[in-house]
């Protein structure tokens, strides 16, 4: 039995047939994050070969202490995102695809440059010289656990972190007047407000949080490429929607992003 590929075909499954799962099997639960990840990545594999399309760009979960209280994590975690689940500006979606579906508010930084593996870390300040454009976003989760508060963090990261799809706004160039940790953002369910934050919220900033992500992808020997987008860490606690829920979400001066579910 090969435990990363037998997870990951489980994991897989679990997605495309929309199933809700308590745990994988002991034998396959990876033991570590570095596990989890090789998991991921196998995962991806599986994902691609079914319908999802290639890989188009990366999540990062627990940025911000909102979302480390509520997930009960102390550290980011990375997942992919892929292009079938890719929407721009609005999308409207069928509840009964997902298992229990919730939604996030984001910055999205678009790479115009590849930031590659290496041994030295990168700075913030580094990765910004990567960074093309930004946009508002949505993060569509999917909660596909009986309990994912019973489910240990290895196993969560080689579930991509709950990802199951992504709203990005209308792209503005990226330049130094852009502060983004100063950057408000609002979510909004049928018109009434139900969360706020700040990009300060994401690592202190959401280019730490790019930085974060090119230096643990460099620990595993991958880099990020120009073309791919990063979805920097909710601001705010994650929404769980209803039917006929209307979703919204607004960052200043990056304009917004819109999902309806039926």
């Amino acid at each position: 039995m090969n435990a990363v590929r037998d997870a990951a075909a489980l994991l897989a499954r679990v997605r495309v047939e929309r199933e809700r799962l308590a745990d994988l099997p002991e034998a396959l639960r990876p033991p570590d994050v570095a596990a989890g990840y090789r998991v991921q990545a196998a995962l991806h594999d599986e994902l691609v070969a079914s319908g999802f399309g290639p890989s188009a760009g990366h999540k990062i979960g627990c940025t911000t202490p909102v979302m480390q209280r509520f997930l009960g994590i102390d550290h980011p975690c990375a997942g992919g995102v892929f292009s079938a689940r890719v929407y721009r500006e609005a999308a409207a979606l069928r509840h009964a695809a997902f298992v229990r579906v919730g939604i996030e508010c984001e910055i999205a930084v678009l790479l115009g440059a590849d930031l590659p593996a290496r041994e030295r870390p990168y700075t913030a300040a580094e990765v910004a010289a990567a960074v093309d454009a930004c946009a508002a976003a949505i993060e569509i989760v999917d909660d596909r656990w009986v309990d994912h508060k019973r489910v240990a963090t290895p196993t969560l990261i080689a579930d991509d972190f709950f990802n199951a799809a992504c709203v990005i706004g209308a792209p503005r160039k990226f330049d130094t007047s852009l502060d983004l940790a100063r950057l408000r953002g609002a979510m909004s369910v049928n018109g009434e407000e139900v969360g706020r934050g700040t990009g300060a919220d994401a690592l202190g900033h959401p280019l730490n949080a790019l930085a974060w992500l090119a230096n643990d992808r460099a620990r595993r020997g991958a880099g990020l490429r120009a073309g791919e987008f990063v979805l920097t860490g909710s601001m705010v606690q994650t929404w769980w929607a209803q039917r006929a829920a209307a979703c919204a979400v607004d960052v200043e001066q990056l304009g917004g992003a819109r999902v309806v579910f039926d």
